[in-house]
């Protein structure tokens, strides 16, 4: 492909060298009635006709007249050889009035050149661009795809691009018929010859023959989305979204990214802002561990750091199938990057300790967990051997192995926790925090953050498989509410995070206002094509063991504070050192207890001895904690 835009350059180039040529001995000869004159011998000596062909050649390049595919050519590509045409004959006069002097130079020469180069270029490529529309039309006609005729909502910067794209006719065989936009000063205009027509709530009154809709409004906020998808509905037309901003910050919008509408789009797509310079001076060219790389969290953490040019890209997780997957999945990015997917455990000491001692990693991002909140009820031990115990394996070797910055995963459960779950991250939290105020060369900081949609046992994909049964939806309490935040939209501030920390914060993400989880059900059932409790029925099923109706991202008494980013808060460690060491002297203690007891009701009380805020709700055993037709914990 760069091969053969390398060739066409060199054509143009060529091709613009004949035309200069060509309108300087044609400007001469005009102005002197096709008489022979000595000014043509004089102007094509060699110095002065390269002075010609590079001044223009040099302003061509400037203005980008070779940079662009002239078989998609627009006005504005006009302007510019307008423009660069106009630089250069400034410039070539700039150098007769200083070197020549107008008296022995007819000046009305260097307009007649202007002219006529602007004119033979513009039409040089007005035939390329015919002669490649023609072989367009050709291809086409060998086809036997039928065109799509596309509505586009959005005729801003997105829009416009898809518009283009669609004149290329290089992806899918689609026909862009009009755009909609709640701008009025675009409204009635011509974007590429195709008219934007009104704007969006008069969706359902068009009169424009149109197959399906594109929303093409990355930025739309969740007001704006609902309104547009409501829009939408009313048309009876199948409709599909651009992604988010957050999802296209790394990536250029194409028609391939269009997608159907999902629940992400309606609960928030507020662009995340990040400070790229701050990443780049603690990842690029670094080694970096990522631990439960295979998961959701885990796995965007994988893809956002590669973004940034490590010297190697450590992947370690306990499941051989979701390594394999992110492992495919890096190989077919391409990158440059080297990677090395490892199937290890993080709770066994000594073979964690051979992939630091063989790779030393410099940046570590902890996101392996167990987070099954029912489940974790059931089985507590399992999860103090991966919250806890994995967690002070890694930080213990990041010490030793002079790691710089080492990213807790954290979540809004670690706050007047609950649930085993909650407690164990509380106290995975601490276990880092008492390493910081030992004194340590190490940056310990953990990220704290609430449900994220799309995520593995998240509700989203739960609700979608009984919708698609036929339901009903079940709902645990229909007050039970949470934050929610979108996988890439975590997973970039915890990189941005991880850039503001100098060791011990509590990193907070600004998560906006909680959801209640039936609200999710109801949206998801209308996006499906659905009535609520008519078509579908939502059930209430009542709370499992663990679970809070209202989750909180702080305590009272941890002070926030701003940082430089908006959407990141945190506060410092305002535990005392012997709290720390009683914490610390409390894990070791209860590795010798749970090594022989199974009963979770213990475990639990051995957690709440070590943690006396841990408060369990719904706490039992004997309790069922899972059931396929009901809504897992986000």
């Amino acid at each position: 492909m760069l091969g053969l835009i390398h060739k066409n350059r060199i054509f143009l180039i060529i091709l613009d060298i004949v035309i200069i040529s060509i309108s300087l001995i044609g400007s001469i000869l005009f102005r002197f009635d096709f008489n022979f004159h000595p000014s043509l011998i004089e102007i094509l000596k060699f110095e002065a006709y390269f002075l010609f062909i590079f001044t223009k050649l040099f302003w061509f390049h400037f203005f980008g007249i070779y940079q662009g595919m002239w078989r998609y050519a627009s006005i504005w590509d006009i302007l510019n050889i307008i423009k660069s045409n106009l630089a250069s004959s400034l410039v070539i006069s700039f150098f007769v009035y200083f070197f020549i002097g107008f008296d022995n130079f007819s000046d009305s020469l260097l307009f007649i050149d202007l002219i006529l180069c602007i004119s033979l270029i513009c039409l040089s490529r007005l035939a390329i661009k015919i002669y490649f529309a023609k072989q367009l039309t050709f291809l086409r006609s060998k086809t036997r795809s039928v065109k799509k005729n596309i509505l586009l909502i959005g005729a801003g910067y997105s829009g416009q691009n898809i518009l283009r794209q669609s004149l290329q006719g290089e992806l899918n065989p689609i026909k862009i018929v009009g755009f909609l936009d709640d701008d009025p000063k675009k409204i009635g205009r011509r974007l590429n010859g195709v008219l934007v027509i009104n704007s969006i709530n008069k969706l359902s009154s068009i009169s424009v023959h149109y197959d399906e809709i594109y929303i093409c409004v990355p930025s739309a906020d969740r007001l704006q989305m609902r309104k547009i998808i409501d829009e939408c509905k009313k048309t009876s037309k199948p409709f599909k979204t651009l992604p988010s901003i957050s999802e296209l910050i790394e990536g250029k919008i194409s028609i391939s990214q269009f997608r159907d509408v999902s629940i992400i789009d309606l609960l928030g797509r507020e662009e995340v802002r990040l400070d790229k310079n701050s990443i780049n001076n603690y990842l690029t060219g670094k080694i970096i561990l990522v631990t439960g790389g295979g998961g959701s969290i885990g796995s965007e953490l994988v893809r956002q750091c590669v973004k940034y040019d490590p010297s190697l890209m450590i992947i370690i997780d306990i499941s051989e199938f979701n390594l394999f997957k992110i492992e495919r999945e890096i190989i077919a990015l391409k990158s440059k990057v080297t990677f090395k997917p490892i199937l290890s455990d993080i709770r066994d000491y000594s073979g964690i300790e051979q992939i630091f001692n063989e790779y030393k990693p410099e940046v570590i991002f902890h996101a392996a967990a167990y987070k099954h909140v029912p489940m974790q009820e059931q089985f507590p031990w399992e999860a103090i051997k991966t919250n806890i115990f994995g967690t002070e394996n890694l930080s213990k070797l990041s010490l030793k192995y002079g790691v710089e910055k080492f990213v807790l995963v954290s979540t809004d459960k670690a706050v007047k926790p609950a649930n085993v779950m909650g407690a164990t991250k509380r106290i995975a939290e601490m276990i880092i925090q008492n390493l910081t105020i030992s004194g340590s060369n190490t940056e310990f900081m953990a990220v704290r953050f609430g449900n994220v949609l799309g995520s593995s046992g998240s509700v989203i994909p739960i609700f979608q498989e009984q919708i698609k049964n036929g339901g009903p939806v079940t709902i645990t309490d229909p007050e039970m509410q949470r934050f929610f935040m979108s996988i890439p939209e975590a997973s970039q501030l915890i990189l941005q995070a991880g850039s503001l920390g100098n060791g011990g914060e509590v990193f907070i993400l600004d998560m906006g206002e909680p959801i209640k989880i039936i609200d999710i059900a109801n949206e998801l059932i209308r996006l499906s094509g659905f009535i609520p409790n008519e078509d579908i029925h939502i059930e209430i099923t009542g709370s499992r063991p663990g679970e809070k109706k209202v989750e909180e991202l702080s305590l009272p008494s941890e002070f926030l504070n701003k940082t430089k980013h908006d959407k990141i808060l945190v506060f410092n460690n305002n535990l005392s050192k012997e709290k720390l060491k009683n914490v610390i002297r409390g894990v070791e203690d209860l590795k010798n207890k749970i090594s022989n007891n199974r009963v979770p009701e213990k475990i639990r009380m051995y957690l709440s001895k070590i943690l006396p805020e841990f408060k369990p709700i719904n706490g039992s055993s004997s309790e069922k904690i899972y059931d396929k037709d009901e809504e897992i914990e986000a």
